[in-house]
């Protein structure tokens, strides 16, 4: 489920990003450059002795929840540090027709449930047509 970010000093031009849903909907045929940046922490306390081992996490940025080559964007992070709060972020660029949309998937291989908290921000800038 997405939770809604704080409104205070939130920066929101434009009518393409709808907060309800996390989804991104190009108003015109484009190039839109994408960037998130999550903040990410677990949601259960590490047991001793217990990390992050051989686990990772993948974020991607697709296109009509379609996560196919060519229609996403996407970074992996080996989760080896023993922290329980950590960042990860995408950007780039995707192709995108007037009407369709983008969104934000996280890809936990991590074992344990996670939190996005807040601060995480998804943003899109249209770079030309």
């Amino acid at each position: 489920s997405l939770s809604q970010p704080e409104r205070e000093g939130m920066f929101h031009r434009g009518p393409g990003l709808n907060l309800t849903s996390g989804q991104y909907t190009a108003p015109i045929a484009g190039y839109y450059i994408f960037t998130t940046t999550l903040h990410i922490a677990r949601r259960e306390p590490r047991r001793k002795g217990q990390g992050w081992r051989q686990s990772r996490l993948r974020v991607l940025i697709c296109v009509q929840s379609r996560c196919q080559h060519n229609s996403h964007l996407e970074t992996v992070s080996r989760l080896e540090s023993s922290s329980d709060l950590f960042t990860i972020s995408v950007t780039g660029t995707l192709y995108l027709q007037a009407g369709q949309y983008a969104s934000v998937f996280v890809d936990n291989t991590a074992g344990s449930p996670l939190t996005v908290r807040s601060g995480s921000d998804f943003s899109a800038v249209l770079l030309g047509v």
